[in-house]
């Protein structure tokens, strides 16, 4: 085995990913609108009985199994009166019909790199996208306040004062019964999490009981790459199964339908998420939905509340709605920061990203900190590399032995590989020295690859000059130009195939990964032009060394 058929195993295995993934978006099954049936959620033999549900609530369970009826549901969510919310960090819209979120805004995060551009907006509701959050009380008789119930707000908008650290957002239902339920939003300074309580007064002559649920509603993103390929979906995090993903998929071949103790739910998406956090110390029936129209459901049922007649009675949980801060996420809930998915290898991506961090922390750009993990990461691999390079250039300098051998035995390939290998015994050359250092490095550049990828403070990031935007393409094509130029000498420098047609795909490899990485991010591309240039220095040496020794 010699070192360019690894080096093009490995480059068509990478292109084989990419088409994949862009070959599944376009062309990969698709979900079909269905009718979801009806579950029961909650386990609890004191809640409320059999009742007929909209399509998108969860059913109160009940003691007898009953199949709820179902009726269309417009993909247009009906509204009511908007009541704006603004922070240092959010702009939020919420709407009294249901008390639901339907606009979250986040002000620190322009949606592009436009001087003038708006914030990014993560749940929204127009006519081709939807993903908003929902929540309420089931009864399971008689008025309910769901999200499809009306509320009443005491004015239409809040702000967080310039010397206030919260601002809440009250909201009001009564059954008419003697029942007051007041629904809060609470916004705190510097904070991405949303606080709910559901603050029930029982004014009537008879115990009052339902069931807390909170959920998120979405569309599949309707804009993603087509070359790389990221999560978008619900997630579920249990203290048993750890992070779990569920995709759109998995929501229409199948109702979610499990009790977890201390777990989350969430929605996520490139580089942000939504996730509904449980009280602490309960246990929460989770699960899922697919409605028609390709609106997705994901969420958790809470214990009932049971509310004695003059009693009052308080309930709630946590909403993130933000970006992937990882620090931020750890002091939410365990297990949130995995939201921002390394996939297999966040075990090496994340002592990868608390480095790289590190060194942003000491030079203040993003684009230089790649720089400098990289050779940081090409220094901890130095004697590997040197092993690699130094068997590499032992094979160039047998090349013309090599030829000749071909040339002597012709077409007899057993008389070949033996004469190949007494060759490399006297010459104490290892064929396989050049593969395996490359072969130990490999999971460490993907893990590098998925940091570079996920992590949101590489969004928009500015390094210098023409490149300001390090999650976006190079506007001029400049990067991945060098970095296949980069790939091109580091071709010369490697010893040359001995099959024809092996030699002419090595060619034409610089020239389609030059047009891939022309859409890739540059924060990607700059890793990998520094990556390549480090390899050819340190290369060029060796094999200069290893000459002038012959």
């Amino acid at each position: 085995m010699d070192n360019p058929r690894v080096l093009l195993a490995i480059a068509l295995s990478f292109l084989v990913l990419l088409i994949w993934q862009a070959w599944m978006q376009d062309y990969g099954p698709q979900t079909q609108p269905v009718p979801a049936t009806e579950q029961g959620i909650a386990g609890d033999a004191d809640s409320p009985m059999d009742i007929p549900a909209a399509e998108d609530l969860p059913v109160a369970p009940t003691d007898q199994q009953a199949v709820a009826e179902q009726s269309p549901v417009a993909i247009q969510i009906p509204a009511g009166q908007q009541v704006e919310v603004t922070t240092d960090l959010l702009h939020v819209t919420i709407d009294t019909l249901g008390g639901d979120l339907r606009q979250v805004e986040l002000l620190q995060y322009p949606a592009t790199d436009a001087e003038d551009s708006p914030p990014f907006r993560l749940l929204e509701q127009d006519s081709s996208q939807l993903f908003i959050s929902q929540s309420g009380l089931r009864v399971g008789q008689g008025p309910e306040p769901t999200h499809h119930a009306s509320f009443r707000a005491d004015q239409n908008y809040f702000e967080l004062g310039e010397r206030d650290d919260v601002v809440e957002v009250p909201l009001h239902w009564s059954n008419g019964e003697g029942v007051e339920v007041t629904k809060i939003y609470r916004f705190r300074r510097g904070s991405y999490v949303v606080e709910l309580e559901y603050r029930v007064r029982n004014g009537s002559s008879a115990e009052w009981k339902a069931l807390p649920y909170y959920q998120l509603q979405r569309t599949p993103l309707q804009n993603q790459s087509r070359l790389l390929y990221t999560y978008t979906g619900g997630v579920l995090y249990s203290p048993q199964e750890k992070y779990e993903k569920i995709s759109f998929d998995d929501m229409q071949d199948e109702n979610l339908n499990r009790e977890v103790k201390d777990g989350w739910a969430a929605m996520i998406q490139h580089y942000f998420l939504a996730a509904w956090v449980p009280a602490v110390g309960g246990t929460d029936r989770y699960y899922t939905r697919a409605l028609p129209g390709e609106r997705y459901v994901i969420g958790l049922m809470s214990p009932s509340m049971k509310v004695a007649p003059g009693a009052e009675q308080v309930s709630g949980a946590r909403l993130f709605v933000g970006p992937k801060l990882q620090h931020a996420l750890e002091e939410v809930a365990p297990g949130l920061k995995l939201t921002v998915d390394y996939g297999k290898l966040t075990f090496l991506a994340q002592p990868i990203y608390w480095l790289l961090e590190k060194i942003h922390g000491l030079v203040g750009n993003w684009g230089w900190s790649i720089i400098f993990l990289t050779m940081l990461i090409k220094a901890v691999f130095f004697k590997l590399s040197e092993t690699s390079y130094k068997s590499m250039a032992n094979m160039r300098k047998l090349a013309p032995r090599m030829k000749s051998l071909k040339e002597r035995y012709g077409g007899d390939k057993q008389k070949l590989n033996q004469a190949m290998m007494e060759m490399y015994k006297k010459e104490k050359v290892n064929p396989l020295g050049g593969c395996l250092p490359v072969l130990v490095q490999i999971p460490v550049f993907i893990a590098l690859y998925w940091v570079l990828l996920e992590s949101v403070e590489m969004r928009q990031a500015p390094f210098m000059l023409w490149i300001q935007n390090l999650s976006a393409p190079d506007p001029y094509y400049i990067l991945p130009l060098v970095m296949g130029v980069t790939m091109f000498i580091q071709q010369k420098l490697n010893p040359a195939p001995m099959d024809p047609m092996q030699a002419k795909v090595m060619m034409i490899l610089p020239v389609v990964f030059t047009v891939f990485f022309a859409f890739f991010p540059s924060g990607l591309v700059l890793y990998w032009v520094v990556n390549n240039s480090l390899s050819i220095a340190q290369q060029y040496v060796i094999t200069k060394r290893v000459e002038a020794a012959a």
